[in-house]
């Protein structure tokens, strides 16, 4: 899916509060649209396909990107969910979300781009930036910057993430250690979410093998 940049209450409507996505306070529970008041049961397929979009906005990622971090998740050892949420929760967006300089992500997407962050002594402006642990997190030194960073953190409600050290003087965060699971934040089965993908490259796999030989044109046709 390509970057959106509709109206957030109505995605949070659809499929649940995502606190790193909008601030703003829901004054309609129903879903959106004009049947979104009568209540249906969803379908398995449709509790995969909602727990991967809550996924996708919540962490602002596109399709293909989410496709790329479940191979790599894949191919690691261990819990291929985890592995995979870990992947997203060391990215260098989320961290300084999680650290509260922000008050969303897609703020925290736009301090990076922009130039105000400084990983390990040198600028870096994407925020898929990988974080490792002993990277040290700061701010370059303007004084704008710095005033919106503080002014953020001292409104923010939640707490510093065990794997991230903060200096909130000197607005410096080192990484310590690797996230684990129970200290993120957010309602979702992973499981079914590998699931969804599990299915579609397994068909996509499929079909890449099938379109390597030279088959007759009525076998091409059915494939």
């Amino acid at each position: 899916m390509p970057k959106y940049r509709g109206p957030r209450l109505r995605v949070v409507r659809r499929i649940g509060k995502l606190a790193a996505f909008t601030q703003k306070v829901l004054k309609r529970n129903t879903r959106p649209g004009q049947h979104g008041s009568n209540k249906s049961k969803p379908t398995q397929f449709g509790y995969r396909l909602t727990e991967k979009q809550k996924l996708l906005f919540y962490y602002g990622v596109s399709e293909k990107q989410l496709i790329k971090y479940i191979k790599v998740a894949r191919k690691a050892k261990g819990s291929t969910g985890m592995i995979l949420l870990q992947k997203l929760e060391m990215r260098l967006d989320n961290i300084i979300y999680r650290l509260g300089w922000v008050p969303t992500l897609p703020a925290a997407r736009q301090l990076v781009s922009h130039s105000h962050v400084i990983v390990n002594q040198k600028p870096v402006t994407i925020p898929s930036f990988y974080c490792f642990p002993s990277n040290v997190i700061t701010l370059q030194n303007k004084t704008g910057s710095r005033q919106l960073v503080e002014k953020n953190f001292h409104a923010s409600t939640q707490d510093s993430p065990p794997h991230i050290s903060l200096n909130i003087e000197s607005i410096t965060a080192t990484v310590t250690q690797w996230v684990d699971r129970s200290k993120i934040a957010l309602d979702l089965n992973e499981l079914l979410i590998i699931e969804y993908y599990s299915n579609r490259l397994l068909i996509n796999s499929f079909l890449d093998h099938f379109t390597n030989f030279d088959l007759p044109d009525n076998m091409k046709y059915i494939i």
